[in-house]
C-alpha cells in the first residue's frame, strides 16, 4: 500500500532519473550520456543518495479489500491473513511521511515527500505553531465488553489473534485505552452483578463471573501480551445489585436506597474496591474508574437495560462521603476517578455542581463524556467552557458506537460515513482539549451483538464466525489515524487556517519531537492546502475527496 515516487535531476549537465518500481521494490537508476569512470562513479554515488533520500515506506501487508454494496470497503481478515503496517519510520528532516485513508478504497497508504523553503502560490494556509500548546494527550482505544469478547473467541486461534494484533500490536493500530465494564451489560448476553445476595453489605459472597474469568480477562491479558505501549484500563458500572437499589432492579428508574454516606452507598463503594482487588489477583490493574454510566438514565421510567440514577448533587455527595474515601483508603489510591461519564450537554453545570465543592474536588482526576448527542451541543459552550472554569481536570471521552439510532440498531459493512462520523467527532473533541477517545465495544457480529435486549450497534470491526473471518470497517481505520499516530504523552499544539475552509485538522508535538497533523475532508472534491512549520518550511498538500490524513515530520 505505497504510493512510490520518482526523483530526477541534473548535475554537471547529466539527467539523472531515480524510478523506484511499485512492484519487487526493482530499482533503475540511469543517465543520460556516457562520462568517465570517474564521472560515472560520482554520477553513482549521487543517484544512490537521491534514492536514499525518498524513503519509500511499506504499510506491511496491504488490504483484502471487499465491497458488501457499501459506499466503500472492508477489509477481510481470518486466520492466515490480515493486513499490518510496518513501524513507522519518519524521514530525515527536510522530508514528511504521509498516511492516507479515503473512501474510494486507500487504507493507511503511505509515502514521502519534501519539505519546501519557500511556498510556491497562495492559497490555505496551516500554520503549525508549538508556542501554542495545550493539553496533554492520554490515548485512544475501545471495550472489551462482554460481547467483544464472545465474538473475538468464537474465532479460531489464528484468526484471534489476528484481530487482537490489528487493534493492540505495532503491526496494527497500537490502541492503549481499554474501558471495562464492571458485571454486565446491554452488550452481555444476560444480566448479573458480582452480588446477588440480598443485604450482603460486608460483599463476603462477592465474586468474578465466568465473564470475567473466561472472556474478558484473557482478552485484556492477550492485547497486553502483544502491545508495545503501555495499556490503560478503566472500568465503568452500569448498575448496583438490585437489593442495593430503591427499584429492587437492575433497570429502569432506580437509584442507590438511602443517603450518600448511608450504609449501602458506602457498600457499592466497596464493591468498586473489591472489583478491583478482584482483577489485580489476574495481574490486571487499573488507570481509573469512572462513577457511573450514564448516571441520567437511571432517572428514566422503564429505561430497558442495565443503569443507575444520580443527579450531580447525588455523586458529589457519593463521592465525597464514600468512593473517594474507599479509594485513598485502599491498595487503589493510585486509581484515577473520574465524574459524569454521560453526555457533554450535561457540562458545565454537572462539573459546577461536583467540583465546585472543594472536598470533592480532592478526589477527582478528570471528567468523562460521552457522543450521543454531540451533534445538538456546541463544543465550544460545553467541553471549552468547562476546561477553561477547571483546567486541572482532564476530559476524557469514554463512550461512541454508530448503528445504535431506533430506527437503525444494524451493522453497515463498509460504511464510509460512519467512519467520517468518528473522525469528525475526535477532531472536534481533541481542539476542545479532550485528552483521548474512547470507542465502544471492539467487535460485534453480523447483527451488531450479542446484545440482551437487542439494543444493537455497528463496530469497527464485525465478526463472521460462520467463515472464521472478521472486516475491518473505514472506522477501524479512522481511528487508526489517531490511535497509532497520537501516542500517550503527545501534546495538542496551534494549528491555525489563513482563511475558511472544510477542511478539519488538529496538531501534535510528539513525545519523540515529531510533528503531526491529522486533516479529514469530508467533502467530494480535493483541496489543496499547504502546512506551514514556523521553523523549517511548507509542505504541499493535497487534501483528497472523502480523505483522512496523517502527516509527520522530524523537527530537530
Amino acid at each position: 500500500m505505497l504510493e512510490i515516487l520518482s526523483r530526477s535531476g541534473s548535475i554537471g549537465g547529466a539527467r539523472i532519473r531515480v524510478n523506484v518500481s511499485r512492484q519487487n521494490w526493482k530499482v533503475h537508476c540511469g543517465v543520460g550520456a556516457v562520462y568517465s569512470s570517474r564521472m560515472s562513479s560520482f554520477l553513482f554515488s549521487v543517484c544512490f543518495l537521491l534514492l536514499w533520500t525518498v524513503h519509500p515506506v511499506t504499510a506491511g501487508k496491504p488490504c483484502d479489500a471487499k465491497s458488501f454494496g457499501g459506499t466503500s470497503v472492508v477489509c477481510v481478515c481470518n486466520a492466515t491473513y490480515c493486513d499490518t503496517m510496518d513501524p513507522i519510520v519518519v524521514p530525515a528532516k527536510g522530508l514528511y511521511l504521509l498516511y492516507e485513508t479515503n473512501k474510494a478504497g486507500k487504507r493507511l497508504e503511505s509515502k514521502t515527500g519534501e519539505i519546501l523553503n519557500d511556498a510556491k502560490h497562495p492559497g490555505l494556509k496551516l500554520t503549525f505553531d508549538t508556542k501554542k500548546k495545550f493539553q496533554w494527550m492520554k490515548g485512544f482505544g475501545g471495550a472489551v465488553t462482554d460481547a467483544a469478547s464472545i465474538n473475538i473467541l468464537s474465532l479460531s486461534v489464528g484468526a484471534q489473534g489476528n484481530l487482537l494484533r490489528s487493534y493492540f500490536s505495532e503491526k496494527g493500530i497500537e490502541y492503549n485505552i481499554i474501558r471495562v465494564p464492571m458485571a454486565s451489560c446491554d452488550f452481555s448476553t444476560h444480566v448479573y452483578t458480582y452480588d446477588d445476595h440480598p443485604e450482603d453489605l460486608s460483599l463476603q459472597h462477592f465474586s468474578l463471573t465466568e465473564e470475567d474469568i473466561k472472556l474478558k480477562i484473557p482478552i485484556i491479558q492477550q492485547a497486553q501480551a502483544m502491545s508495545r505501549r503501555p495499556l490503560s484500563l478503566f472500568a465503568s458500572p452500569w448498575s448496583a445489585p438490585p437489593w442495593m437499589k430503591t427499584s429492587n432492579s437492575t433497570i429502569g428508574k432506580g437509584t442507590l436506597r438511602g443517603e450518600p454516606g448511608g450504609k449501602y452507598y458506602q457498600s457499592w463503594a466497596n464493591y468498586f474496591i473489591r472489583f478491583l482487588d478482584e482483577y489485580a489477583k489476574h495481574n490486571l490493574t487499573f488507570w481509573a474508574v469512572t462513577t457511573q454510566n450514564e448516571p441520567t438514565t437511571g432517572m428514566i421510567p422503564d429505561y430497558s437495560f442495565q443503569c443507575m440514577g444520580f443527579t450531580a448533587e447525588m455523586q458529589r455527595d457519593f463521592i465525597v462521603l464514600n468512593l473517594g474515601p474507599a479509594l485513598q483508603n485502599s491498595a487503589h489510591k493510585n486509581v484515577q476517578l473520574m465524574i459524569l461519564d454521560d453526555q457533554r450537554i450535561l457540562l458545565p453545570y454537572w462539573a459546577k455542581v461536583v467540583l465546585d465543592d472543594v472536598h470533592t474536588a480532592q478526589y477527582v482526576d478528570g471528567i468523562a463524556v460521552h457522543w450521543y448527542v454531540d451533534q445538538l451541543t456546541p463544543a465550544d459552550k460545553t467541553l471549552g467552557t468547562t476546561h477553561h472554569l477547571y483546567p486541572e481536570y482532564y476530559l476524557f471521552a469514554t463512550e461512541a458506537c454508530t448503528g445504535y439510532l431506533p430506527w437503525e440498531h444494524t451493522v453497515l459493512l463498509g460504511s464510509w460515513e460512519r467512519g467520517t462520523m468518528y473522525s469528525h467527532d475526535i477532531i472536534q473533541d481533541l481542539n476542545y482539549f479532550v485528552a483521548g477517545w474512547t470507542d465502544w465495544n471492539i467487535a460485534l457480529d453480523l447483527r451488531g451483538g450479542p446484545n440482551w435486549v437487542k439494543n444493537f450497534a455497528d463496530s469497527p470491526v464485525i465478526v463472521d464466525s460462520g467463515q472464521d473471518k472478521f472486516y475491518k470497517q473505514p472506522m477501524f481505520y479512522h481511528m487508526a489515524h489517531f490511535s497509532k499516530f497520537v501516542p500517550e504523552g503527545s501534546r495538542r499544539v496551534g494549528l491555525d487556517a489563513s482563511a475558511a475552509t472544510e477542511l478539519e485538522s488538529v496538531a501534535f508535538l510528539r513525545p519523540d519531537g515529531t510533528a503531526l497533523v491529522n486533516v479529514l475532508n469530508r467533502t467530494p472534491k480535493d483541496i489543496d492546502f499547504m502546512i506551514w512549520d514556523l521553523e523549517l518550511g511548507y509542505i504541499e498538500a493535497r487534501s483528497t475527496a472523502e480523505s483522512i490524513q496523517s502527516y509527520l515530520w522530524k523537527r530537530h
